[in-house]
């Protein structure tokens, strides 16, 4: 009784919080000197054309070096735990043939989702996307690729030598930006080109495809290491 008593009472402490929250909200008709600051700076200082990849990759370079951080321990983590040899269950479905639906479409729709993928990382600094967008969506396509061809097996020495060498990479050019630029992962460390066009952005789009590949391959390794 006691129990049940706290939970109600806890329920309706947040219920309350949110409550408030939800009726002080307004929405902003104008946007705040900070906004105006940097939709105003990314285009000039940066040359992107999409100012949240130019603040994320650059501005926030530090903040994504953890990011990416985290994901590798994450995959790590994840390897240790259930990496060992196929359980009998895993066997068994290996064994069982996929749909006609699920075979014929994953013929279709993997190269597409590949593509649409590396679109989303090149294009990053001009329209929506980037990075970790993109290799989520490559990560995506490995997974139908696994519901299509039960018995696939991903190369996972492969696979960590590349997340390795784009990690290795991407720390190399933060520290270029120390030394060439004014700041770690500066993107003034390549010339920022034409603004709008694929070559532009300075190093934003090398540094976008080094998180692209380090993304999807270790999300790639999560949903194989899943699969035991």
């Amino acid at each position: 009784m006691t129990k049940r008593v706290f939970s109600l009472f806890a329920v309706l402490v947040f219920a309350v919080i949110f409550a408030g929250i939800v009726g002080g909200y307004s929405e902003r008709r104008t946007l705040s000197p900070l906004a105006q600051h940097y939709l105003a700076s990314v285009p000039q200082d940066l040359g992107a054309a999409n100012i949240v990849t130019g603040i994320l990759i650059t501005y926030r370079g530090f903040d994504t070096l953890g990011e990416v951080a985290v994901l590798f321990m994450v995959a790590a983590g994840v390897g240790i735990l259930l990496d060992g040899s196929p359980a009998p269950e895993r066997q068994a479905r290996e064994d069982r043939a996929p749909s006609e639906l699920v075979e014929n479409g994953a013929r279709v729709i993997l190269p597409i989702i590949f593509l649409f993928g590396a679109y989303v990382i090149m294009n990053g600094h001009l329209s929506a996307g980037g990075g970790f967008q993109g290799g989520a969506v490559v990560a995506s396509g490995v997974m139908l690729l696994m519901l299509a061809r039960p018995g696939a097996q991903l190369h996972h020495g492969f696979l960590s030598v590349t997340e390795s060498l784009a990690g290795v990479v991407y720390v190399a050019l933060g520290i270029l930006g120390l030394w060439l630029a004014d700041g770690f992962l500066d993107s003034h460390i390549l010339p920022k080109g034409e603004f709008g066009t694929l070559v532009s952005a300075g190093a934003i789009p090398v540094i976008s495809a080094l998180l692209g590949i380090k993304v999807g391959a270790e999300l790639s390794v999560v949903i194989d290491r899943f699969r035991r």
